[in-house]
């Protein structure tokens, strides 16, 4: 089998840069897709269950470790001429970390903000909410900027194996009905529990349809 034809998450996944301003980002070609959400909502962990591999993301109980956009694609190819990787994820840095200098914030919202108006091979944002706390206020300032930005994006929930089965149904229903108000809002809540692996198929699915090709 080629790696052409090859599904997305059959491959092994690499780390190829850290982009802490603009002008690192890497020559748009493949198409990304990026996962955004408050901090220790639990980003890293769900990378890594959704490529199988336990360290790619680097993973932290401190908030706010993530201060890069974190580009990872599936190993294989060479990057020259037309040997491209299918896509790329991108890790964002984790926002509403309140204990971060204020500079320090600023330059995260700047460059998050930055990538999502300016990046022309973006084709959807995850954006991650704990299902333990559901859609808090930075949340919503996020899905504003998205819809205002006109940059499509799906709300994963993390962290399910935290709370009790009914009151996941519940909050599936009550992020369902959030997001009708959201013109850029894929309307489709995902659920996930990185530690138990719930969902992680049904991510990749949605990750696969996104760029066109097979989980």
């Amino acid at each position: 089998m080629s790696t052409d034809d090859k599904p997305l998450f059959g491959h092994p996944w690499i780390f190829i840069r850290g982009v802490p301003s603009m002008k690192f980002l890497p020559p748009e070609g493949p198409l990304e897709v990026a996962f955004a959400g408050r901090s220790n909502v639990g980003k890293s962990s769900l990378i890594n269950a959704l490529v199988g591999q336990k360290a790619l993301a680097r993973t932290s109980n401190t908030p706010g470790r993530t201060q890069e956009l974190n580009y990872f694609v599936p190993d294989g190819y060479s990057g020259a001429g037309t040997d491209l990787p299918p896509m790329a994820l991108v890790d964002m840095p984790g926002y509403g970390y309140a204990k971060a200098p204020k500079e320090t914030v600023d330059a995260w919202t700047k460059l998050v903000f930055d990538y999502l108006r300016g990046r022309a091979t973006l084709k959807r944002v995850y954006v991650l909410i704990d299902s333990r706390h559901g859609i808090k206020k930075n949340d919503e300032e996020v899905l504003d900027l998205l819809d205002k930005a006109a940059v499509s994006y799906q709300i994963v929930l993390t962290k399910t194996d935290k709370i009790k089965e009914p009151a996941v149904v519940k909050l599936l229903a009550e992020t369902q009905e959030k997001i009708r108000k959201h013109p850029a809002a894929f309307p489709f809540v995902l659920s996930t529990s990185s530690e138990k692996g719930k969902g992680i198929e049904e991510l990749r699915q949605a990750i696969a349809e996104t760029v066109g090709r097979s989980s």
